[in-house]
């Protein structure tokens, strides 16, 4: 490559530093006739206060300036951008600056008086290296968009679901809180992980936490670190996981389980962007996209004094609610069909498959435990199943046992119980709904969340 660009390419802009303006005019002279674009700047104070404005592609600097040295500058420019080449010019070259500007990041290192054609030769190969890096950063960033747009999609085909990962995706380029809700099971951490490799912090960490694992104490610890001598068996310091997870996310699954002390402490988080170690006393500043998941509902946790309104109207920014397995029955088979081929990657061997009438069972079954409860039944049927086809014999006997129930019985009880006039009131709403939960909920005036959780608490959903 030469400097004298291309068509389509954009000339080398070159910011020349020195004392001496006659030593600026030459070189500015000599530059422009060789297609560079040169800039000046008399000393190395006024090249730092060009510095962030210009982003030079190259930088042309005398070491010895009586101002602001030439290091000072090299630092400077390497600050601004780091890829900046850097050619450092000096009348009393020494082994020992060599090696300083070396060490410093100097691209070069060139003796004054120097020969125009030898400077020359020096500026192309740096232009040459620019262009190199330039390049790289951008099939690096081409490179990480690609990946972004091919992250792996959570399996599921129908409506419900597919409409779950449409929200997902649209708030995935944002940095906004998400609260994830759902059963047990639905795949709350998936969905968490899904926003995540479609954000521009795919780069950086995924870290996760179940807040209901933990005793407080140690749940404190954990979310934002400790010094040294705060309890008993903090022999040093340790980083909290709002920390660790510096420009990436931080899922905090199962946040409805937290205690009010530390609801206080997560809120502070989300309201200043800071934590405060266990037994410190300042506070640091951490950039973390927090996504939370709980299987409770929240706002009834608030009625009951149990959750922080504050905090939940802090999480719950874009809210994305997870469908029961049992509401979503088109997905059974393609989850089937996926459970069971990455069992037989894992055990090196052909996947299994299920006959016609194992496949009937798990449609007819209400899955209270969601996905989670349907993979491991299957891993149970693939090490019971001898031959290369699954049959209900090899299913757990509370699958294959189990009949759906009518929410009320055709037999007026001679004393209804207030629950049984409840539940047939609900039924009659359902039946004159079509089915449609969400309009039901609507006509009977409550959440959806809480006539799912009563369907359930009558064993039909």
């Amino acid at each position: 490559m030469t400097a004298r660009a291309s068509a389509g390419d954009a000339a080398p802009r070159v910011l020349i530093v020195d004392d001496e303006t006659s030593i600026l005019d030459s070189l500015r002279i000599l530059l422009k006739n060789e297609g560079f674009v040169p800039f000046t700047a008399l000393g190395g104070k006024q090249a730092l206060e060009k510095l962030p404005e210009l982003r030079p592609d190259i930088v042309l600097t005398d070491v010895r300036m009586p101002d602001v040295s030439g290091v000072q500058v090299l630092s400077m420019a390497r600050q601004v951008d780091p890829d900046v080449p850097v050619i450092l010019m000096t009348a009393q070259a020494t082994l020992q600056s060599a090696m300083q500007a070396v060490n410093e990041g100097a691209f070069y290192y060139i003796q004054k008086p120097f020969r125009n054609d030898e400077l020359l030769t020096i500026l192309r190969r740096a232009a040459e290296h620019r262009k190199l890096r330039v390049e790289n950063h951008s099939l690096k960033q081409e490179i990480r968009r690609h990946e972004r747009s091919n992250a792996i999609r959570p399996i599921g085909r129908s409506k419900p679901w597919l409409d779950v990962l449409r929200l997902a995706e649209t708030v995935a380029p944002t940095d906004s809180t998400v609260l994830i809700t759902g059963e047990s099971g639905t795949g709350k951490e998936v969905i968490a992980r899904y926003i995540h490799d479609l954000s521009s912090r795919v780069d950086h960490s995924f870290l996760s936490i179940n807040c209901g694992a933990l005793p407080e104490s140690l749940l404190e610890s954990e979310l934002f670190g400790h010094v040294k001598g705060s309890f008993t068996g903090a022999v040093k310091d340790k980083m909290g996981l709002f920390a660790a997870a510096q420009s990436g996310s931080f899922f905090l699954d199962e946040i409805g389980e937290t205690t009010p002390s530390t609801q206080v402490k997560l809120l502070r988080v989300l309201q200043q962007r800071e934590v405060i170690p266990v037994g410190a006393t300042e506070a640091l500043a951490v950039d973390a996209r927090v996504i939370a998941a709980t299987n409770r509902d929240l706002e009834e946790e608030i009625k009951r004094g149990h959750f922080r309104a504050d905090l939940y109207y802090r999480l719950n920014v874009i809210a994305v609610h997870l469908p029961p397995l049992r509401h979503r029955p088109d997905d059974i088979p393609i989850l089937a069909e996926s459970f069971l081929a990455r069992s037989g990657s894992q055990r090196h061997e052909a996947p299994k498959t299920l006959n016609e009438a194992a496949l009937d069972v798990l449609m007819a079954y209400q899955w209270p435990g969601n996905v989670r409860e349907l993979e491991n039944a299957l891993e149970r049927a693939v090490i019971l199943s001898p031959s290369g086809l699954i049959t209900p014999d090899a299913l757990p006997e509370r699958i294959t046992a189990r009949r759906a129930e009518p929410l009320v019985s055709e037999r007026t009880p001679t004393s209804p119980t207030l629950e049984a006039i409840e539940r047939a009131y609900i039924q009659w709403v359902l039946q004159n709904e079509g089915g449609n939960k969400s309009r039901a909920a609507d006509m009977l005036g409550i959440d959806p969340s809480t006539l799912y959780r009563k369907l359930a608490r009558y064993g039909e959903a």
